[in-house]
This record gives C-alpha cells, sequence and structure tokens, in this order.
C-alpha cells in the first residue's frame, strides 16, 4: 500500500463533511499518543504560544527532577529523554521563537541543576550541539528577537 501525496490528503479532506472530519482526528488521535499529542497542541496552544512555552517550560523541569544522579551513564540517559521531549514539543509548535526559548531553557537548565557538562565527553558534545542549534535558529530570527536572545545567552553564561 503507498501512501498519498500531501496534496491529494488535502482534496480528499475538502470533499468531506464536518462530521466525518471529527470522526476521521478522532480515530488518528486513538492510534498514538504523538497524534493526540499534536492534536491538544493545535485546539488548545495553537493560539496561545506563551501559555505553550510555560507550560513545556515545566515538563522539562519534571523531567530534571527525576534524572537519576546515580552515576553519569544514568544521567545521560535521562538528559538525552529531556532533549527528546523538548525536540518533540518544538516540533509541534514549528515556531522558530518557540525552539529558541525551549533550547535555551533546556541548556541552562543542565547548568543550573548541577550537571558537569564539561567532565563528560557526551555530555559536553550534547550542550555543543543544542549551543550551535539555538544560534542557528537566533540568526533566522527578527534582528530584534536575535539581540534580545543573544543578551539572553551572555546573561546565562551559554
Amino acid at each position: 500500500m503507498e501512501t498519498a501525496a500531501l496534496s491529494e490528503i488535502r482534496k480528499s479532506l475538502h470533499s468531506l463533511t464536518q462530521k466525518e472530519l471529527v470522526e476521521i482526528c478522532l480515530r488518528m488521535a486513538r492510534h498514538k499518543k504523538e497524534n493526540k499529542e499534536l492534536l491538544s497542541y493545535l485546539l488548545y496552544y495553537h493560539g496561545d504560544e506563551e501559555g505553550y512555552i510555560m507550560a513545556v517550560k515545566e515538563e522539562i523541569e519534571k523531567q530534571y527532577a527525576e534524572i537519576n544522579r546515580a552515576n553519569t551513564y544514568f544521567a545521560m540517559k535521562g538528559i538525552r529523554k529531556t532533549l527528546r521531549l523538548t525536540n518533540k514539543y518544538i516540533r509541534y509548535s514549528g515556531n522558530k521563537q518557540t525552539e529558541v526559548e525551549l533550547l535555551i531553557h533546556f541548556c541552562s537548565r543542565l547548568r543550573v541543576k548541577g550537571f558537569r557538562v564539561h567532565s563528560s565527553v557526551a555530555l559536553n558534545n550534547l550542550f555543543d550541539r543544542q549551543l550551535l542549534k539555538i544560534r542557528k535558529t537566533i540568526s533566522s530570527l527578527h534582528e530584534d528577537l536575535q539581540f534580545d536572545y543573544e543578551q539572553e545567552m551572555k546573561k546565562l553564561g551559554l
């Protein structure tokens, strides 16, 4: 079975009634957790990006609190899990400004929570990749936002 192109799906969706569209959305939400999460973002947070950012920041804080610090291996697993979650929420939004805010928060929490970033090669590389990603995304934003985020990064020592 071949997957239909996006343009074909768009045409088919336009031909459906509202009731049929609702049923299709609910059916998709039942099958995968990510579909349900994306649908939740689109329904509840799409117009309130600031509220979405705050909710995700709280989730990041919760994830950092649950990280097992018994040794570096378990800490790295928890940090990677938190980063995967952060990137998933960034993907839902698709907004560059949201991406910068969440990644800056992720990196600053990594430092504040007492993880010795430079003591582990893997952790140092992960941290450096996120900083590069932040700088690349900042460069695609408006000049005023670029200046604001650069100042925030300097203030946080990133």
